[in-house]
């Protein structure tokens, strides 16, 4: 399971520092990491504090404005 949550994290951060495209498979692992950060914060306050960089909050904008737009 690390490995998996390693690639997600490795695609992600590979599209924010153009080394790769930001395509459905950004924000694909994009989601897992959110919704699996949301897991994190129900189970222990510990990470309520914990929250992703102003660089991957402007990819999942980005996203939205291409969903919507």
């Amino acid at each position: 399971m690390i490995g998996m949550d390693s690639n997600h994290c490795r695609i992600v951060a590979g599209s924010l520092v153009g080394e790769r495209e930001v395509d459905e498979r950004t924000f694909s692992s994009l989601s897992i990491l959110r919704e699996r950060l949301e897991r994190l914060k129900k189970i222990d306050g510990t990470f309520s504090g914990i929250e992703f960089s102003p660089e991957v909050v402007e990819l999942q904008e980005q996203k939205i404005k291409v969903a919507v737009g």
